[in-house]
């Protein structure tokens, strides 16, 4: 009787399993995806949170003037505020006293026109339109702002935050769990079953895409989250703005995670214990962090964020930013694009040597220059 000894799986086969294992591990843990739904919930609260907290303390005040006041009749959730003029109502708006005023087009200096004959009034607030107000008049009239610059100011912090944290947060998570993976499995000596099935390219490969596809899925989750939670609280405006960038995001955070993954796996490889981690992710786990408080102190800095936008372990959160503010040039992207995918190409190459040098070592903690050298 003839046995067919099964052929060996190819390297994308290999490569496949590998992250397939990784995808299955992570998906079976419980800290994981408890870890997973608590940031969706507290994302969606903040959204929706920042939507509706001008509406926390009670009804919405707004000023009208005898030519308005019809159109607030009958509407719920407004302190209405009757003033003489034009004038009068859009003072009040200056001094805090109301949060908007309903005035007629045509009165309101500076404002345009309205786009639809459907509106002969135009929405008055000093920074920001307050949040449901809209949605409670039922209508979308032009809206003109006394002071935008504080707006832009506001909007432009929070969107930085918004980058910079997620960044951080899913970079820091998953390669640090490829490390610990990476580590475990050299204390465990599992890694010399696995390299006799699978090349040690594949399966750096495998480890890498596994975690990913799991990192991406979170990012697009998250964009979901951010659609769906502006577009309940009525803040459109805003959506439109972040819509590019926020596709930007998605495609930048993807080259640049598969650097950091490549780089961390190849950090975890270089060392035979748990505790030394720390140590060897160090430097990876900075360049993860300074895009986060370089955007949050230096989001009002053009040449900053324009240095930024060309770094590739700061691209994924800068060129977004600039993005969105409408700083950067429509081919800037491309080119910084193709800066990473560069860079990320020279860091898989480094890290796939680190690894394959590193991986069956035990004991002491590699040196670099070690792992780097040629026989």
């Amino acid at each position: 009787m003839n046995t067919r000894i099964p052929a060996a799986p190819s390297t994308a086969q290999s490569v496949w399993l590998v992250a397939e294992r990784e995808i299955g591990s992570r998906l079976r843990s419980k800290a994981f995806v408890v870890s997973t739904i608590i940031l969706f919930v507290i994302a969606l609260a903040a959204v929706v949170w920042g939507g509706f907290a001008v509406n926390s303390a009670g009804g919405i005040k707004v000023a009208v003037t005898p030519a308005t006041a019809s159109v607030v009749q009958g509407v719920g959730g407004l302190e209405v505020t009757d003033a003489d003029s034009p004038a009068t109502a859009i003072a009040l708006v200056e001094d805090g006293t109301v949060s908007a005023a309903l005035v007629r087009s045509e009165d309101v200096p500076g404002a345009t026109a309205p786009a639809s004959p459907a509106f002969d009034y135009t929405i008055v607030a000093n920074d920001d339109v307050p949040s449901g107000l809209m949605s409670l008049l039922s209508q979308s009239p032009p809206v003109h702002l006394l002071d935008p610059s504080s707006t832009d100011f506001l909007l432009r912090y929070f969107v930085a935050l918004g980058f910079g944290i997620v960044f951080l947060l899913a970079a820091s998570t998953f390669g640090g769990t490829i490390a610990q993976s990476v580590v475990e499995e050299k204390q465990t000596r599992v890694v010399e079953l696995l390299i006799s099935a699978v090349p040690v390219r594949a399966l750096l490969a495998g480890k890498v895409i596994g975690n990913t596809i799991l990192a991406m899925a979170q990012i697009l989750v998250l964009a979901a989250i951010a659609v769906v939670g502006l577009t309940v609280t009525g803040q459109d405006l805003v959506l439109t703005g972040l819509g590019g960038p926020l596709v930007w995001f998605a495609v930048f955070f993807l080259f640049g995670f598969i650097l950091l993954a490549s780089l961390f796996a190849a950090a975890g490889a270089m060392v035979s214990r748990q505790e030394d981690i720390g140590t060897s992710t160090a430097p990876l786990t900075t360049l993860i962090m300074l895009p986060y408080f370089l955007v949050i102190f230096f989001n009002d800095n053009p040449l900053v964020l324009t240095i930024m936008s060309y770094v590739p372990f700061s691209a994924p959160v800068g060129m977004p930013l600039r993005l969105y503010l409408g700083e950067a040039m429509w081919w800037e992207p491309l080119v910084s694009l193709a800066v990473l995918i560069l860079t990320c190409a020279g860091a898989i190459l480094v890290g796939a040597r680190i690894y394959s040098r590193s991986l069956l070592r035990m004991g002491a903690r590699v040196k670099l220059a070690e792992a780097l050298a040629r026989n």
